[in-house]
C-alpha cells in the first residue's frame, strides 16, 4: 500500500481526468426527447442562421444562453445531438471556473479534488442538456473568478481592473441569460466588493465595476430598444407576471429546503466560532470572502428555487461550495491526500449522491438480484406489495425509436411521433417552394427538416407559451394571420396536464379557418399529449 501522499500534480491530473470524464460521457449514449430542448434548439438555430434577438424575434429573456449552442450549430450542425455537445463543453468550463475559484481561496488540493467530484456528481452532470436555468449560473461562476481575482491575485491595479471588467461582463451575461439568478449574481458580487471596499478603505474598484456593469448593459441593451425590446423582457411589468411572492418564499424556505438549512446553519456555527478573533478573520481576505460567497451562494440558491422552479435541481450547486468550506474548516486527523484516504473519501462521496445513479444501476443489479417478491403474488405483503398496482401516466421509454432525420439523430421518440413525422413529410403539400408553416409544437427542428423559413418579425414570440413568452397581443396577432389563411401548415401541440403551454386561444382559431389532415402522439414522458397537423380548407 502506498502511503506516501500525493502530490499536487498528481491531484491535479486527478482533477482533470474527472472534469473531463463526467463532461464527455453523455456523447457517447442516446437520449430519449425531454422537455424545453424545442425552445433550446430554435434559439439558437435562429442565431446561428444570423437572426438577430428582438428584432427578428422577440423573448421574455436575454439571449445569452443560445450563443454558445449557436456557435456549436455553426460548427457541427444544426441537431439535437449538438445540444449535447455543447453542454458537454459548457459543463467542462463550469468545473474548471469552479475549481479555480476554490484554488484563489487557497482551499487545499486534496480538498479542492473532493469538491470537484461533489460538482460533478451532484450539478454538472445531471444538466447534459443545455437549459437556460443551468446556464446563467454558469455565466456566474466565470464572473465570480474573475471578481475574486481582482481582489485576490492582482498586485497591480491596471491587472484589477482588467479582472473587474472582465467580471462584469459575465456578471452580466448571466442578468442577460435570466434575470433572477443574474440579479442575484449581481447582488452577490455587489456584496463581495463591499467588504473589499471596506477593509481596503477605498470605493474606487466598487464604482469601476458598477459603472463597467452599467456601460456592458448599455452596449447590449441600447440597440435592442427600437424593437420591443421594453415589451418583451420581463422586469415584472405587465403583461409580464412578477414571479416575486413572499408566501411562495416562506413556503419553500420553512417546509422544504433542508439541505440548504443545514448547510446555512452549519456554515454559520463556523463564522460564529471565528468571532473569538473577528479582526483577523475580518482581514484575512480568502478566509472573509470564502464565508461570504459560501454564505451568499446559498442564499441564492434558497431564493432562485423559487423563481425558476423548472428543474427542481435548478440550484443544486449550492452542495460544492458548502461541502468546500465545510470541509476546509474542520481538522483532520488523517492526510487525504494519501491514496488510501482518498479512495475512500471518493467513495463515501459518491455513495452520499448514489441517488441520482442508482436508478441506472438498478437495472443492471435486478438481472442478478431480483426483488424478493414479485407483485403478482398477492398473498404476500412486502416492501414491493403492500400497494395494489395502478395504471401509471408514464410512457414505457424502453420502446422508443430513434428516427431518420438528421436534426433529430441520436434521440429516442416514441414510434407513434416518428411514424406521424414520416407521414407528414411523405404529404404532396410539403414539396411547394416558400412554404408558411406556423409551428406551435415541441417539434421545432422540423423546421430545418421540412426546410421551411421561419417567420420573424419583432412581435413574433420565439417560444408559444401564454403568459410566459406569449400574451393577449399575441393571440390577436396570430388569430389575424390564421383568419387570412397566411399558412400553408399549421402545427399545433396540446398539453392538457399543463397551463396553456400553447395557447388554445389560438387552437380554437386554427380550427375554425384549417382543417386537420393528421394527428399523432407528441414526444412526452406522460402520453397524453398530440400533435395537430392542419393545413387549409
Amino acid at each position: 500500500m502506498i502511503k506516501k501522499s500525493l502530490s499536487e500534480r498528481t491531484l491535479l491530473f486527478f482533477e482533470i481526468f474527472i472534469a473531463v470524464v463526467f463532461s464527455i460521457t453523455p456523447l457517447f449514449f442516446s437520449f430519449p426527447y425531454r422537455i424545453n430542448l424545442f425552445l433550446a434548439w430554435e434559439g439558437a438555430y435562429r442565431l446561428s442562421e444570423g437572426q438577430i434577438p428582438f428584432r427578428d424575434f422577440g423573448m421574455p429573456l436575454g439571449y445569452a444562453f443560445w450563443v454558445i449552442p449557436a456557435i456549436f450549430f455553426k460548427i457541427f450542425g444544426a441537431s439535437l445531438h449538438t445540444l449535447i455537445i455543447a453542454q458537454s463543453f459548457i459543463n467542462l468550463v463550469s468545473i474548471f471556473f469552479f475549481r479555480s475559484i476554490l484554488r484563489l481561496l487557497g482551499v487545499r488540493p486534496v480538498f479542492i479534488l473532493l469538491s470537484v467530484f461533489v460538482f460533478c456528481l451532484s450539478y454538472s452532470f445531471i444538466n447534459f442538456w443545455p437549459w437556460y436555468n443551468h446556464s446563467v449560473f454558469v455565466y456566474e461562476l466565470i464572473g465570480l473568478y474573475f471578481l475574486l481575482a481582482a481582489m485576490l491575485n492582482s498586485n497591480t491595479s491596471k491587472k484589477r481592473f482588467i479582472f473587474l471588467a472582465l467580471s462584469a461582463l459575465f456578471v452580466f451575461l448571466s442578468f442577460f441569460t435570466k434575470q433572477d439568478g443574474g440579479a442575484l449574481a449581481i447582488a452577490l458580487t455587489f456584496t463581495l466588493l463591499l467588504y473589499f471596499s471596506y477593509v481596503e478603505k477605498t470605493l474606487k474598484y466598487l464604482g469601476f465595476f458598477l459603472g463597467a456593469c452599467c456601460i456592458i448593459a448599455a452596449i447590449f441593451i441600447v440597440p435592442l430598444l427600437s424593437y420591443d425590446f421594453g415589451y418583451w423582457f420581463n422586469h415584472g411589468q405587465p403583461p409580464h407576471y412578477s414571479r416575486l411572492n413572499l408566501m411562495d418564499f416562506m413556503h419553500q424556505i420553512f417546509r422544504f429546503s433542508v439541505w440548504e438549512k443545514f448547510y446555512l446553519l452549519a456554515v454559520l456555527i463556523i463564522g460564529i466560532n471565528k468571532i473569538h478573533r473577528f479582526q483577523s478573520f475580518l482581514y484575512d481576505h480568502k478566509e472573509a470572502l470564502f464565508f461570504l460567497l459560501t454564505l451568499g451562494i446559498l442564499i441564492q440558491a434558497l431564493l432562485v428555487q423559487v423563481t425558476s422552479y423548472i428543474p427542481h435541481n435548478v440550484n443544486v450547486y449550492f452542495h460544492s461550495f458548502a461541502f468546500a468550506y465545510i470541509i476546509s474548516n474542520i481538522r483532520f486527523n488523517v492526510d487525504f491526500a494519501k491514496p488510501v484516504f482518498l479512495m475512500a473519501a471518493l467513495l463515501l462521496v459518491f455513495f452520499w449522491w448514489s441517488s441520482d445513479y442508482w436508478k441506472y444501476g438498478e437495472r443492471v443489479v435486478k438481472k442478478f438480484l431480483p426483488v424478493a417478491e414479485a407483485q403478482e403474488e398477492e398473498n404476500v405483503v412486502s416492501r414491493n406489495t403492500w400497494m395494489v398496482g395502478q395504471d401509471t401516466t408514464f410512457a414505457d421509454r424502453s420502446q422508443w425509436v430513434i428516427s431518420k432525420y438528421d436534426a433529430f439523430k441520436r434521440i429516442y421518440m416514441p414510434q407513434e411521433t416518428v411514424a406521424g413525422i414520416d407521414r407528414m413529410m411523405a404529404m404532396d403539400l410539403l414539396k411547394k417552394n416558400s412554404l408558411k408553416v406556423l409551428n406551435m409544437t415541441e417539434l421545432t427542428p422540423l423546421a430545418r427538416e421540412i426546410g421551411y423559413e421561419l417567420e420573424k418579425g419583432s412581435r413574433y414570440p420565439l417560444w408559444f407559451h401564454q403568459g410566459v413568452a406569449f400574451f393577449d397581443r399575441e393571440v390577436d396577432y396570430f388569430c389575424q394571420k390564421i383568419e387570412q389563411q397566411e399558412y400553408d401548415l399549421i402545427l399545433f401541440q396540446t398539453i392538457p396536464y399543463l397551463n396553456n403551454f400553447f395557447p388554445y386561444e389560438v387552437r380554437d382559431c386554427i380550427q375554425e379557418h384549417y382543417i386537420m389532415k393528421d394527428r399523432f402522439l407528441a414526444p412526452r414522458e406522460i402520453p397524453d399529449s398530440f400533435v395537430e397537423v392542419y393545413i387549409r380548407k
